[in-house]
């Protein structure tokens, strides 16, 4: 594969889902991408902590304990103009960061001048907040299914698996980690349509 490097986004927060923030930042890595990861109130060093969402045969997921995952920009800083794509990773972390005005700042520029958005699981709740699902479809994990229809967005289901992607223009969304592999293809496939 033959990729130009990208600067590419990634939002985080604390309970950020770990596979769906590290597993895709080590994909991107080994595709020679530059990933760049913020969270609200934190600076470059810092770091937030994961949790770790199983799909074990329960009404819902259930969580464990994660990693310590490394902040590597400012994110009072941080101009989204320097960035060629944006990755918004799901867990508990969106319930919170979609009520951060900045956030949805940072969001809404992706989305108006088209660059690519991969957003996974619980992150289709910052899009919802951000107010860009608008006419849009949007995969997500099952319990979010209302937020992207309140939003605007038309709620692709995933079922009866949860490896699947969506993508419809600029974004790519899928409902869950155990989509990684279609997720990442799909945007990777958006990065090289984008260019630089």
């Amino acid at each position: 594969m033959n990729l130009a490097t990208h600067r590419i986004l990634m939002i985080v927060g604390d309970f950020v889902e770990d596979y769906e923030a590290m597993v895709p930042q080590q994909i991107l890595q080994t595709l020679g991408q530059d990933v760049v990861t913020v969270c609200p109130d934190k600076k470059a060093g810092d770091f937030v902590v994961t949790a770790i969402h199983d799909f074990e045969g329960h009404q819902t997921y259930s969580e464990k304990p994660g990693h310590r995952f490394a902040i590597t920009g400012d994110f009072a800083s941080i101009d989204p103009t320097d960035f060629d794509a944006l990755v918004i990773p799901g867990g508990r972390a969106p319930e919170y960061l979609r009520m951060n005005d900045r956030v949805l700042e940072l969001v809404r520029h992706f989305f108006d001048t088209d660059k690519p958005v991969a957003a996974i699981c619980h992150g289709p709740q910052i899009l919802s907040a951000a107010g860009v699902l608008q006419g849009r479809q949007c995969s997500c994990y099952p319990a979010v299914a209302a937020e992207v229809t309140v939003g605007g967005g038309q709620y692709v289901d995933p079922a009866p698996t949860m490896d699947s992607a969506h993508v419809q223009g600029n974004l790519v969304t899928a409902p869950a980690w155990p989509a990684h592999p279609a997720w990442m293809r799909e945007f990777v496939t958006l990065l090289e349509i984008s260019g630089k």
